[in-house]
């Protein structure tokens, strides 16, 4: 009798003699640091036929959203919903080919023979739009963002028409619809009415409504209808939390506290990019002893330096930042301070021996750290080039794994937004981060008389398991030696 290895997944059994067996799309493992994804969004519905390559589901991992491509074709049959975590190794999904079914016996197993599916139907202008298609056990097949918007704008999904793949309703149905006029209510569709006997009951009350209310405290009772025959709308429920409330102002929510009320006039769930750096520096500063030194350092070599490159520089000619200095004088300092380039493990201080030196890019949705590779290597035409090339690829979205892992070290500025100082928290995996604030005109004094200067602040975040402040003084004192002579960094 043979056995299963142990963390292998066994083999599907056919529903029934004679048939085969779907192929397994499984959650794959995106990057050495992954441990678990969550699924984001199931981009096409049940049954339909996909090719080798098409998207077929999101994940959002620690570092990046990934869509998951087929790595077959067949019709499609989602193991999974939307909104649950998973470690690598699950299962997403399975592919049928024809005569094919789904091991459990949960899906009609596809035709060996018959027609080609039919193309979607348009329907014509003064056409119903078709009922919107509905994934296995009645589930609508919509955005995670449609949802949120649907909940915020009260549409109910089922009168929503989708334009997305496979009839699936993304954001901008909903918003079309919630902009066309409300639909006239079925004779035969009782109006909620506080004119009904008894007044108003939580039953009465659409789910966001009865969710509001309850938040509020409100005494369902208390409540007036104003809507279309006495319905009850948001403003109602406001009202009579408190009469004063602008029946035009719309809030999400409100909590009671102690010291009185407060509306919640946005939430931001905690998921996808904004879920993982929540998750990350959180999880960075229980685990490690952080401590940030303060470094003014002088730039006035690095200014007329990079004066002097941009005068002489031809028209398309990359010329390099005050951050693009930074950088490679931050790779050139770890060469010499290598326990700074170093991770914890299993109790062990590690030091690197590759360099790869990552930089911060803010995106509109949060924050990410591209990485550049054995960056005491490069020349400083190269860093800068390097730095356009991962900034301009971490805005558009489109940075892979491997442009994300295996930092070393990393280094962040603040500076375009006018700060002089702060506390950057350590990437995990690292044991310093540093920190460039805005440059600023200083004062140096030559005898008796003043001299303006340009200064810059280096805040510099350690690990103190790793490392001691001395030392963590030690690298920023060299930075500042590297950063007081350029020219050896153009030259190197």
């Amino acid at each position: 009798m043979s056995r299963t290895p142990p963390g292998s997944r066994p083999a599907p059994t056919p529903c029934w003699p004679g048939s085969k067996v779907a192929t397994e799309v499984l959650l794959p493992k995106l990057g050495l640091t992954m441990t678990e994804g969550t699924i984001l969004e199931v981009l096409v519905g049940n049954g339909t036929v996909i090719a080798v390559g098409d998207p077929i589901i999101t994940v959002a991992t620690d570092k990046v959203d990934v869509d998951i491509e087929a790595e077959a074709a067949g019709s499609f049959h989602a193991a999974i919903d939307t909104g649950v975590t998973l470690a690598p190794g699950a299962l997403l999904a399975w592919l049928l080919e024809p005569g094919e079914t789904v091991p459990d016996g949960g899906a009609t197993p596809v035709a060996t023979d018959g027609p080609t599916p039919a193309p979607l139907e348009v329907a014509e202008p003064d056409a119903a739009p078709p009922a919107p298609k509905a994934l296995a056990g009645g589930r609508l097949l919509a955005s995670p963002n449609a949802k949120r918007v649907a909940a915020d704008l009260e549409i109910d999904l089922t009168t929503v028409h989708g334009t997305g793949p496979g009839g699936r309703i993304v954001s901008e149905d909903v918003e079309e619809g919630a902009a066309k006029p409300a639909p006239v209510v079925a004779a035969s569709i009782p109006v909620i009415s506080t004119a009904a006997a008894g007044g108003v009951t939580a039953m009465d009350l659409r789910p966001p409504l009865r969710k509001l209310a309850r938040s509020l405290g409100v005494e369902v009772a208390t409540i007036v209808g104003t809507g279309p025959g006495g319905s009850v709308v948001r403003a109602d429920v406001l009202a009579a939390f408190d009469p004063q409330v602008d029946r035009e102002i719309a809030v999400v929510s409100s909590t009671p506290t102690k010291f009185g009320q407060n509306a919640v006039t946005k939430v931001v769930p905690l998921t996808g990019m904004r879920g993982a750096i929540a998750s990350r520096m959180h999880a960075s500063l229980q685990e490690s002893a952080q401590l940030t030194h303060g470094y003014h350092v002088a730039l006035d070599a690095v200014v007329a330096l990079r004066a002097q490159l941009k005068a002489e520089s031809r028209d398309g000619d990359l010329v390099p930042s005050i951050n693009d200095f930074v950088v490679m004088a931050v790779a050139q300092a770890l060469v010499t301070h290598p326990g700074m380039n170093a991770s914890i493990a299993d109790g062990e201080v590690r030091h690197l021996r590759d360099i790869h030196v990552g930089l911060a890019v803010a995106v509109p949705d949060g924050l990410y750290v591209p990485v550049i590779r054995f960056a005491d290597q490069l020349s400083l035409l190269e860093i800068t080039e390097e730095t356009r090339r991962l900034a301009t690829v971490a805005r558009s979205g489109k940075l892979t794994l491997d442009q994300l892992e295996g930092g070393t070290f990393a280094v962040t500025s603040l500076g375009t937004y006018g700060v002089d100082f702060f506390t950057p928290v350590i990437n995990l995996g690292n044991v310093g981060i540093l920190g460039v604030g805005q440059m600023r005109d200083g004062v140096r004094w030559e005898g008796e008389r003043p001299e303006r200067t340009h200064e810059v602040t280096l805040s510099l975040t350690f690990d103190h398991r790793a490392v001691d402040g001395a030392p963590a003084a030690e690298f920023l004192r060299t930075l500042d030696d590297l950063l007081s002579r350029p020219l050896r960094l153009v030259l190197s």
